[in-house]
């Protein structure tokens, strides 16, 4: 039987295990908040801010991305984005988003996350948090990118909050138990 909530940290676990843990829940929280909209719904603006859902899933996918390609690994920040055009500005992803459908975004983000996954559990594997990475000529070291990852999902979950209120009421801080991503995949 799954766990009806996977986005739950561990009581009680080891720091590597409180660190994913943490970011898991943050995406898993960001997956619940963006779920199950059209393209009016993803595009939605409140206030005088841009800001969008789409935009908000588009970004923190190309986050996801460049962490674990490019300050972790030390590579290129590659496919999808090369062939998308990424051109490497602070605003591209935000803006870009407009011009695609919530399959595409949904997607882009729930593919980003299990690249990333993928690629620091195998960095983990081969070091631990401690392992240094690419970024800041080997004196920074994994934990220090994934408490990076923490503040960036942190700063845009509580846009993303008030964004969803807006469309539609939805509220909360943690997806309903057995809650799972419409039309999306499990592993948020």
């Amino acid at each position: 039987m799954s766990d009806p909530t996977p986005w739950e940290p561990p009581l009680a676990g080891t720091e590597e295990q409180a660190v994913l843990g943490a970011i898991d829940r943050l995406r898993w929280t960001f997956r619940y908040k963006i779920d199950d909209l059209d393209a009016a719904g993803l595009d939605v603006t409140v206030g005088a801010s841009t800001l969008t859902l789409g935009g908000l899933a588009k970004h923190l996918a190309a986050q996801e991305d460049y962490l674990s390609a490019v300050k972790m690994e030390g590579g290129e920040l590659g496919e999808p984005w090369a062939g998308w055009g990424w051109d490497g500005s602070n605003d591209w992803e935000f803006t870009s988003a407009a011009d695609d459908s919530p399959e595409q975004i949904y997607a882009t983000y729930d593919d980003a996350v299990t690249r990333t996954r993928a690629r620091v559990g195998a960095f983990i594997a081969e070091g631990g948090l401690d392992r240094p990475v690419a970024v800041g000529a080997g004196r920074a070291n994994l934990r220090r990118l994934l408490m990076d990852l923490v503040e960036e999902y942190g700063r845009h979950l509580g846009h993303a909050d008030l964004i969803r209120e807006a469309v539609d009421g939805r509220v909360g801080e943690d997806p309903p138990d057995g809650w799972r991503p419409v039309g999306g995949r499990a592993d948020a």
